[in-house]
């Protein structure tokens, strides 16, 4: 059968790209499969806790530089204990330490260098003041990560640069401001509050009110691009296992994280893929799905439904801050509980 001219075409354009792709070098076709599939970041918080911590920060920083495969890390704030002092020196100390990672850096305060810096072995502070200094010191240039530069979206013109949010291969990343200590709901006793102030209730307020549209928005850019799954990250645990008792006795002790948790469950029905949520703060690692049906963590945020689709993974912290979390995402063949993976990855000593 005589072809016509489009096909015979068509099967020499075929050919060719035959060809060339056999001619390709293994190393080539390597490469640009991998652009097009895996990668991998690692994600630590709860450290470095104490003088000891401290001094092996810095070989820590190293371990996770050497894993050259990483697209970037996440640090998920607490960048020192709950008794030590929230000095302008520690904050430029841990800074120097940070701009020594060689991948992109994110990073979300936690509540022990802001929130908690009302005690006073802390040093007495205004938790908002030490607040406005970790953002002069760490986020000094909104919308580019620390260690090397990634351009990052944020919410700088809320008055919450530490809030960023990204995109690699189809899986969406969003980094909010989620505080312990009930979303800094707690009094500051440290300066003689015994309720929480007007500024402190002003400043949780305009945050959750920051948070829960940048969570929107995630969840709204990830759907209209077609992702494949949500990563939200966050310091508090707001399923932290050691509160549930006191939580179901008395939910107001979780108040700080009802309307995020809410927003989250109706966002992740709604969104066509897997979510995951990752956060430090309760020190201990943790991979669990507290928001499917049944949960008894649906009684204490008031959930209408469950939303089974949410992975929670904990990191370890504090003295149980021996690794990092490595995160793989698959090529873009995969879908589902197949997109996201992750194993603890030892520092050398």
């Amino acid at each position: 059968m005589r072809l016509n001219r489009f096909s015979t075409a068509a099967l020499v354009a075929l050919i060719a790209a035959g060809v060339g792709a056999s001619a390709l070098p293994a190393s080539a076709a390597e490469d640009k499969a991998r652009g097009e599939q895996a990668f991998t970041f690692g994600v630590i918080g709860d450290i470095p806790y104490g003088a000891a911590e401290i001094a092996k920060f810095p070989a820590r920083i190293q371990d996770i530089n050497a894993d050259s495969e990483l697209k970037f890390v996440a640090h998920v704030g607490d960048i020192k204990n709950g008794s030590s002092v929230c000095s302008d020196e520690y904050f430029e100390h841990i800074r120097s330490e940070f701009d020594t990672f060689e991948h992109p850096l994110v990073f979300t305060p936690g509540d022990n260098e802001w929130v908690d810096c009302h005690r006073t072995n802390n040093g007495a502070y205004n938790p908002l003041e030490r607040l406005d200094k970790l953002r002069e010191v760490f986020f000094n240039e909104p919308g580019k990560t620390l260690g090397e530069t990634m351009p990052v979206k944020t919410q700088e013109t809320l008055g919450l640069p530490e809030n960023v949010r990204f995109t690699q291969n189809r899986v969406a990343f969003s980094v909010v401001n989620i505080q312990g200590s009930n979303n800094s709901l707690l009094p500051w006793t440290g300066l003689r509050q015994t309720a929480a102030t007007p500024e402190q209730l002003a400043e949780v307020e305009h945050r959750i009110e920051a948070d829960l549209a940048q969570i929107r928005e995630t969840f709204r850019d990830a759907t209209r691009r077609n992702d494949r799954a949500v990563v939200l990250m966050t310091q508090a645990d707001m399923f932290d296992p050691s509160l549930l008792e006191a939580a179901l006795a008395n939910p107001e002790t979780m108040s700080g994280f009802r309307e995020i948790v809410q927003t989250i469950i109706a966002e992740t029905n709604r969104f066509d893929g897997p979510v995951y949520l990752i956060n430090g703060d309760s020190h201990v690692f943790a991979q669990n799905q507290p928001l499917a049906e049944g949960s008894p963590w649906l009684q204490v945020y008031g959930g209408v439904s469950g939303a089974d689709n949410l992975q929670h993974i904990t990191v370890d912290g504090s003295n149980n801050a021996t690794n990092y979390v490595r995160f793989t995402v698959a090529g873009n063949s995969a879908t589902g509980t197949e997109v996201l993976s992750w194993d603890k990855v030892p520092f050398s000593g």
